[in-house]
């Protein structure tokens, strides 16, 4: 099996990976296993009474949730069939590192940010939730797909760029398109991770306000030191106000930014690929502003929630594969 190949096969697993990490957050699963890797000190969930029983007296402060620990067990070995996928990867790029098409620094990138990784992974459950490596681990997932998507651009066989004349100078604003929108992930990550979705049960306004109270100071404290446990937050609510309306603004940022981009390119690039590319790009973004004023109106809903998750990462695999497209020849890999 070639790189592309098994990246093809890596590609839905790491979208699932992201999915099933937003399902973890949803369900208030991130401590259903309170160690790490294994779960209550075993490889498995425990099931019978016996195994309950020992984990229980093993974790007192965590008694056996069943379900938390099967959704937590089930995004693990999701992620682990994913790391062994691109450590594969890493290996025939090491192999094949003399061919003229080598892809070695983008696969050791991919191998070097899949470990990176799982340290979060573990972070996440040692630090008790810490937002901001929940956060961190919820970019090294779509940072991971992203790469893994650039590998198989790379590797097409019509890898050729496709920029005509003028459109070469939408590169660059594509670039900042995607940055603006990996930043606006970020913001959804840290909303997310502070439990702070619902506190503005209401759309357009918050709290039926325009500008509610709002304590922006400590609503971004990047580090508050080890041992707090994080679940369910600990910020008050004009602190989660603060964060949700950060929120709203980027995504107000994105709408804009990326509906300019999307006029530009779907409407004058002379390329017919940059046109539908940026038609994606347009249509991705507005029906993810979409589910996120849903999340709000009906009090986010799993479904609507993990949709929300699932087409922010569509949305940056269609802003790589545009800047891939636009790339100045002799660029990437």
């Amino acid at each position: 099996m070639n790189i592309r190949r098994l990246a093809l096969v890596a590609t839905p697993f790491a979208l699932l990976v992201i999915v099933l990490g937003a399902f973890v957050r949803l369900s208030d699963a991130g401590l259903g296993c309170p160690d790490w890797p294994g779960c209550y000190g075993q490889l498995h969930v425990p099931q019978d009474a016996e195994e309950i029983a020992r984990a229980n007296v093993a974790f007192p402060d965590r008694p056996v949730d069943v379900a938390k620990a099967w959704i937590e067990m089930i995004h693990r070995y999701a992620a682990a069939t994913l790391g062994l996928l691109i450590l594969a990867i890493g290996a025939l790029a090491w192999r094949q590192r003399r061919e003229p098409d080598a892809v070695l620094a983008t696969a050791l990138s991919l191998v070097a940010l899949v470990v990176f990784q799982g340290l979060l992974g573990m972070w996440t459950v040692t630090w008790q939730l810490k937002p901001i490596v929940v956060m961190a681990h919820l970019l090294g997932g779509f940072g991971t797909l992203a790469l893994i998507w650039w590998l198989i651009l790379r590797q097409s066989p019509s890898a050729a760029a496709w920029a005509q004349g003028e459109d070469g100078r939408l590169y660059r604003w594509t670039l900042v398109g995607l940055a603006i929108v990996v930043v606006q992930i970020a913001l959804g990550g840290w909303t997310s991770a502070n439990y702070a979705a619902l506190a503005c049960p209401d759309f357009p306004a918050c709290q039926r306000q325009w500008w509610p109270e709002m304590d922006f100071a400590e609503a971004f404290v990047m580090w508050r030191g080890l041992g707090t446990n994080y679940e369910y937050g600990v910020l008050d609510y004009a602190a989660r106000t603060a964060i949700h309306m950060t929120h709203r603004l980027g995504a107000l940022a994105v709408l804009l930014y990326v509906g300019w981009l999307t006029v530009r390119s779907a409407c004058f690039a002379s390329a017919r690929k940059v046109r539908i590319a940026g038609a994606a790009v347009g249509a991705l973004t507005l029906v993810q502003i979409g589910l996120g004023i849903a999340n709000v109106w009906f009090y986010l809903p799993m479904s609507s929630a993990l949709a929300h998750n699932a087409c922010a990462a569509l949305l940056v695999l269609a802003l790589v594969t545009m800047a891939h497209g636009l790339r100045p020849t002799g660029t990437g890999a």
